[in-house]
């Protein structure tokens, strides 16, 4: 499916679908001037945290960008599993940007191989994040808001060490698991938290 015929497009991803704890968030992005770029844009996987911050800066306060950010918790994951959490997270993205747009949004561009619940014309491409700078930003926008969370969340329960790992399952992580035990944020219908803590 081509794009042209389309006039305001949304790029589409998410943050968190991997870690043990706290939300996954996602971002819908709109850029009003096609002129609009930032050179060598990566995914934000590929970026240092302080790059990743300094183009959030940029994009938040670039009057050419808007966008809508959806999240949902660690309590919804478990309930409805983390793919459908995602998705949910996305619609939510793409109904607080369509609150934000003067314009309605006639296309969406989503990261990953599935689609969402919304009447606006979508294609998912696999390693969007990869391909197409609107998916791009919207990563960029997505991994920044939701590492924030995690900071806030570090202040509330500072012996996890949120602020390092922001919830991804690294050694750290696990030893403070192993330690504490989960606390509220975690996810449990993961296997790491149901196999090696008392829940």
């Amino acid at each position: 499916m081509t794009t042209r015929k389309f006039k305001v497009i949304a790029g589409i991803d998410e943050a968190g679908r991997g870690p043990l704890a706290g939300p996954v968030v996602a971002a819908a992005v709109v850029i009003k001037n096609p002129k609009f770029k930032i050179q060598n844009l990566k995914d934000s996987k590929k970026l240092s945290p302080k790059k990743r911050e300094e183009i959030f800066e940029i994009l938040k306060n670039h009057p050419e960008v808007e966008w809508g950010t959806g999240r949902v918790s660690e309590r919804v994951i478990d309930k409805i599993n983390i793919l459908q959490a995602t998705k949910l997270a996305m619609e939510r993205a793409v109904r607080n940007l369509e609150k934000k747009v003067k314009k309605k949004t006639d296309f969406l561009l989503i990261d990953g191989n599935f689609g969402i619940a919304s009447d606006i014309p979508q294609k998912s491409v696999i390693r969007g994040d990869e391909k197409i700078f609107l998916i791009k930003v919207a990563s960029i926008a997505a991994k920044v808001t939701r590492d924030r969370a995690m900071l806030r969340y570090h202040r509330q329960y500072p012996q996890y060490r949120f602020d390092k790992h922001k919830g991804y399952g690294t050694k750290l992580h696990m030893a403070m698991l192993k330690e504490h035990g989960p606390c509220r944020l975690h996810r449990r219908s993961f296997s790491p938290i149901k196999n090696y803590c008392k829940i």
